[in-house]
């Protein structure tokens, strides 16, 4: 009752300081999968070439020290849209397939998309969501589980409940899931499937490389096209700006672009194959670099782009099969410089390309050393268009602004809570230069017994420690567990993490 009744609490929408008399447009583009080494402006050893990521960089600030709140994409998702992490409500541990649901976001959760709107902005989001939603059999009973026979237990007559529509965006185009690794290879518009899957998918014509094997034989419809899923996303975001600038340039806008790229399987469009000497992930890499510069000449052609915020992300680290063959194959390094990947608690895993730009506000060529989290990304835009969050929203969530405005002349952030991939069960704190991992191992994978990891996996300096601390800044391999050196901040540290978990919150209070 206590929840129910915070989470409906007021918030209000404040007059504008004179320096943001009008509220800047938003663009949030989201990649999948795409590691902190795979952007040339963060790894001056990458083999593949990403002119408009760095030039977004350039035009300017790109954070350092930047984090997905999760290793894996639906728990950072919800994270991002609500600016709490997910271990904090039921199953936020989980990654959805298929028909998976229902949606993490509490139908009364005040989102990213729903302060926005109620601020007035037009928001849309396109592309894929992995939030959750539900769908529903013939006998109008909701179906929550992944797989073949939930998907054909589907009645595409009905709506579908707890999508993107019913979490503040006015407009959504996309997939349930990971676009072309799930059960349900179908497009989504609004909450309906206009086009219903009818066949199971055939892989046989699909290319075949070592970054090819990861299509579920789901159900597809047959207007899908795994192979130019990012182009479909593309052309309906910059469908939507265009329409928006014709018929309601007066109305701010926020835009979600949330790609296929760079999930596995990574299947680059006809135009980018052969496109980089680096294989079929670097010409994935090299198209999602595409997609980028297109919404930003989008921008610029409209006349927009000195008014709009461009903020531009991952949902997490490089996944493990794309690591080890581009370090193989091609010399090329997704995580460098960190240790681990995708599910993995160490910084391979969640540590983050994270650029912003916003022209005569951020500087350009900047860059910020502070810690952030996707999480913060709420509060950030909160104090961008003057709203007032709720104590009861966003608890995890705090305003990098003063970064943005070069106006920060210490940490934002006291400390920063990390997920591993399995919820509660694998949290993390980070505290300056100071990290504590409160279990053993990764988080996530299982170096010492899988196929291709077990060549990266390192003994543990502490293997009597129940958990890890590493020192960042002599340590940023992560190769030293301080665990039994440093007690005082063992102690210090377990402490703070008990406190945000009983407390519910990481962020102070607001009144």
């Amino acid at each position: 009752m206590l929840f129910a009744f915070l989470a409906t609490a007021v918030y209000f929408v404040l007059p504008l300081p004179a320096w943001a008399a009008e509220r800047p447009n938003i663009v949030f583009i989201l990649a999948d999968d795409l590691g902190y080494g795979d952007v040339g402006c963060y790894n001056p050893e990458s083999v593949i070439p990403t002119p408009n990521l760095d030039r977004l960089a350039e035009q300017g600030m790109r954070f350092t020290d930047a984090h997905s709140p999760c290793t894996v994409c639906t728990p950072t998702r919800y994270s991002l849209l609500t600016g709490q992490m997910a271990f904090r409500v039921p199953r936020g541990g989980s990654v959805f397939t298929g028909a998976g649901g229902p949606s993490l976001i509490a139908p009364d959760r005040l989102t990213l998309p729903k302060m926005l709107r109620d601020a007035g902005y037009a928001t849309a989001c396109f592309g894929k969501w992995h939030v959750g939603m539900t769908f529903y059999d013939k006998e109008n009973k909701p179906i929550h589980k992944g797989g073949l026979d939930a998907v054909r237990r589907i009645d595409y007559a009905r709506p579908i409940v707890g999508g993107p529509l019913d979490c503040g965006f006015d407009q959504f185009f996309g997939t349930a899931c990971c676009p072309t690794t799930d059960w349900l290879y179908a497009f989504i518009d609004g909450n309906r499937v206009p086009t219903p899957p009818t066949t199971q998918l055939d892989r046989g014509p699909l290319p075949k490389h070592p970054y090819a094997n990861d299509n579920r034989p789901g159900m597809v419809a047959p207007d899908f096209d795994l192979e130019e899923v990012d182009i479909t996303f593309l052309n309906k975001s910059k469908a939507f700006l265009e329409n928006h600038i014709k018929t309601s340039p007066e109305k701010p806008f926020f835009l979600f672009h949330s790609t296929q790229a760079v999930h596995l399987p990574s299947f680059p469009g006809k135009r980018f194959k052969g496109k980089t000497r680096s294989g079929p992930h670097g010409d994935f890499i090299f198209e999602l670099d595409y997609v980028v510069g297109e919404l930003t000449e989008a921008l610029e052609r409209l006349g927009v782009a000195n008014n709009t915020v461009v903020m531009f992300s991952s949902d997490n680290g490089p996944e493990v099969s794309t690591v080890y063959y581009m370090r193989r194959d091609h010399q090329h390094d997704g995580a460098r410089p960190w240790r681990g990947v995708k599910r993995d608690n160490w910084e391979g895993g969640h540590r983050v390309p994270f650029i912003v730009r916003w022209p005569g506000r951020v500087k350009a060529g900047s860059t910020s050393d502070q810690i952030t989290s996707l999480t913060d990304v709420m509060a950030t835009i909160a104090a961008i268009i003057d709203v007032e969050l709720p104590d009861s929203a966003a608890e995890d969530s705090y305003s990098m602004l003063p970064a943005l405005l070069g106006q920060d002349q210490a940490p934002i952030r006291p400390y920063l809570l990390q997920q591993g991939f399995g919820g509660a069960r694998y949290l993390a704190i980070r505290r300056g230069r100071w990290k504590y991992l409160a279990h053993k191992g990764s988080g996530g994978n299982r170096y010492e017994s899988h196929r291709l990891l077990k060549k990266y996996w390192l003994p543990d300096t502490a293997p009597d420690a129940p958990g890890q601390l590493y020192d960042l800044e002599v340590d940023p391999g992560e190769t030293k567990n301080l665990y039994f050196d440093h007690p005082t901040i063992v102690a210090e540290l377990k402490s703070l993490l008990q406190e945000s978990i009983t407390s519910g919150r990481s962020a102070p209070l607001r009144k």
